[in-house]
């Protein structure tokens, strides 16, 4: 009869299942200090509605439950003889009162339902930012199904709610759908919306996912093996719980200032101009600018001003190569257009200036607006736009304008819009073409006997260090070659790059590291980010078995950080160290931190120290009852 007694009350305990739902469906919730749930409210509720008369409310009587009074419990039965038991609990300040007992309920979870009202957006957002951030890494280390219900019909819904982003009229006191969608897929959990809790809501849409989720609990059940169907569940040996690992620091990284250094290049950068433009019809100084860079971005330029020198047909005091119907009869160059040594009238001296007409008038009267767009990279064409018309005051000659400008630039109109055109819009690019280019250089640096031609305009323009070092009375200011020391050719070929391109690619930890530190040594501190962002990409991306394996140290590389300024790196890799506390603790390098650096590390270290001791008590106790097991056998 014992034996018999025993068998029926594991049936029972193995067709049984536990439901925990969290929240509230009513709008308000319940707040502290108020009373938790009376049972006209329970039968009002959601689970209360769908298991329909035959809930009995009650403290479950199944072996090995944990009962605790903030949950109010009923039970009923599904299918025919499954037990289900509800532990319902409508407020989730009972998760910072007392978190320890909930947790014990959550354990016992076959399935999870969460509960909010779209009409109140508070508490909504407290579950949001408070709480669901808690329970996702249990649920995640549990395998327990989830299923988010939002109950209730938004201010603008009539019918079912509408999840069009138009339909948005409420949403400063409603729960968007989309903000619901995107907790169910943080928490892992199915999305619901019942408008109702009536009983086709109910029992239709809500009814048959949560029946689906107690079909699939029944059937792993049934798979169990028999000695884990005759276990409890309280007293199961379970392992230890392992958290994430820190999220690393992130590394931030200035916005480019590219167009920025261009147009102070233009607006102050005199200095260094090799190009005057000239009204055609007054003979009036209009402005100067930089021979390499409208070469860069113009193709009518570079004909203009490299092609061959020859004099046709000389009207006035001009020499134009212009051809019918193109845009050369824009400008022109003056005779004798290239002058050497030609004193200005701010007193700097320049080796080569090249002498421009302007013929068009629209062009003369927005000279200054053209080479603004064209030195900030070509691609504003709204900004140019705008800037025409309050110049002009006529549309018919801002259109005729924009023409022009697009024809000098070699841009029609019809491929102005494709992606390739796009492409080739993009500010940073346009000087491209003189990376490394003898086009114009007008400096040579020699570095461990490499020759690398630049621009001392750009150079100025892009880098302090650089514009110090030619604008001052420094030997380099007056000399056509500057010895580089100190560096690899290829690493300032790198930074060059970036000077040129506003863009930095390393090909290893290594290279990135020197370009960092080429950076620090020129103050550039946005290339220095974008290298300390390559580090971390290239650590990152090193599997476990290699990064145990790997000749670079990553200590050493926390040393040279440090000692270049690079402060978001250097504590970007002592949280890497504590993350992979196991790979680099056995490494002989790792004594080389300081006594500082180490209590961080093992501040940090991930798994923690008393995650590794529950881990050994665990193996021990798991060792034990094996050797039980083979003494009864």
């Amino acid at each position: 009869m014992r034996r018999r007694a025993a068998e029926r009350t594991r049936c029972h305990h193995k067709m049984s299942i536990h439901i925990v739902a969290l929240g509230s469906e009513c709008p308000g919730g319940v707040g502290p200090g108020e009373e938790i749930m009376g049972q006209g409210q329970l039968q009002g509720g959601l689970l209360w509605s769908y298991l329909g008369h035959g809930a009995l409310v009650g403290p479950c009587e199944l072996e090995g439950s944990v009962h605790n009074p903030a949950f109010m419990e009923y039970t009923s039965r599904v299918f025919g003889d499954v037990t289900v038991v509800v532990r319902d609990c409508p407020s989730w300040d009972l998760l910072d009162s007392d978190w320890t007992s909930v947790r014990k309920v959550l354990e016992q979870a076959d399935i999870l339902v969460i509960k909010y009202s779209v009409t109140d957006k508070l508490a909504f957002q407290q579950v949001r930012n408070g709480y669901a951030p808690r329970l996702r890494p249990l649920l995640r280390h549990w395998g327990v199904p989830v299923i988010l219900v939002a109950v209730g019909a938004r201010l603008n819904d009539e019918g079912p709610p509408c999840t069009c982003p138009l339909c948005a009229s409420d949403w400063s006191s409603s729960v968007p759908h989309s903000e619901g969608l995107q907790l169910s897929r943080d928490l892992g959990a199915t999305y619901l919306e019942l408008p109702s809790l009536n009983h086709v809501f109910v029992g239709r849409y809500f009814g048959s996912v949560l029946e689906y989720f107690m079909i699939q609990c029944l059937k792993h059940k049934a798979k169990e093996r028999p000695d884990k169907r005759r276990g409890n569940k309280v007293n199961e040996l379970r392992p230890p719980f392992l958290e994430q690992p820190a999220r690393l620091p992130p590394i931030r990284v200035e916005e480019s200032s590219f167009s920025q250094d261009m147009q102070w290049l233009l607006e102050r950068g005199v200095q260094f101009a090799d190009v005057a433009f000239y009204a055609g019809d007054s003979g009036k100084e209009l402005g100067w600018a930089h021979a390499a860079v409208l070469c860069a971005v113009s193709p009518y330029f570079r004909q203009l001003l490299l092609g061959p020198k020859t004099r046709e047909r000389p009207q006035s005091r001009c020499v134009c190569r212009e051809r019918e119907g193109g845009p050369h009869s824009l400008l022109s160059t003056w005779d004798g257009s290239i002058i050497d040594d030609l004193p200005r009238s701010d007193g700097h001296v320049t080796g080569r200036l090249t002498r421009l007409v302007v013929k068009d008038p629209l062009l003369c009267m927005c000279l200054w607006e053209t080479l603004m767009f064209i030195y900030r990279g070509a691609w504003e064409w709204e900004h140019l736009q705008e800037a025409l018309e309050e110049r002009l005051k006529n549309s018919l000659a801002v259109g005729q304008l924009m023409e022009r400008i697009r024809s000098i630039l070699g841009r029609d109109r019809s491929s102005r819009d494709t992606p390739s055109a796009r492409a080739a819009q993009l500010g940073p690019q346009t000087l491209v073409n003189l990376f490394n280019s003898p086009l114009y250089s007008d400096v040579i640096f020699m570095v461990q006997g490499s020759v690398l031609p630049a621009h001392r305009a750009v150079l100025v323009a892009r880098c302090d260090v650089m514009a110090a070092m030619f604008s001052g009375k420094y030997a380099e200011a007056r000399s056509r070659v500057v010895p580089i020391h100190g560096v690899s050719s290829d690493t300032f070929l790198s930074f060059l790059e970036y000077l040129y391109t506003d863009s930095c690619c390393p090909a290893s930890v290594l290279q990135a590291m020197a370009v960092l530190v080429c950076a620090e040594m020129y103050q550039v501190k946005r290339l220095q980010h974008l290298c300390e962002v390559c580090v971390c990409a290239y650590l990152q991306s090193m599997p476990s078995r290699e990064l145990a394996s790997t000749g670079i140290s990553v200590i050493r590389l926390l040393r040279r950080a440090k000692c270049h300024n690079a402060e978001q790196l250097y504590v970007w890799l002592l949280h890497f160290i504590a993350n992979n506390y196991l790979i680099f603790s056995h490494k002989p390098d790792f004594l080389e931190l300081s006594e500082e650096e180490r209590e961080q590390v093992e501040r940090l270290r991930w798994p923690s120290r008393g995650y590794l001791q529950e881990l050994s008590e665990y193996q021990q106790r798991r060792r034990k009852l094996r050797k039980s097991r083979c003494i009864v056998m």
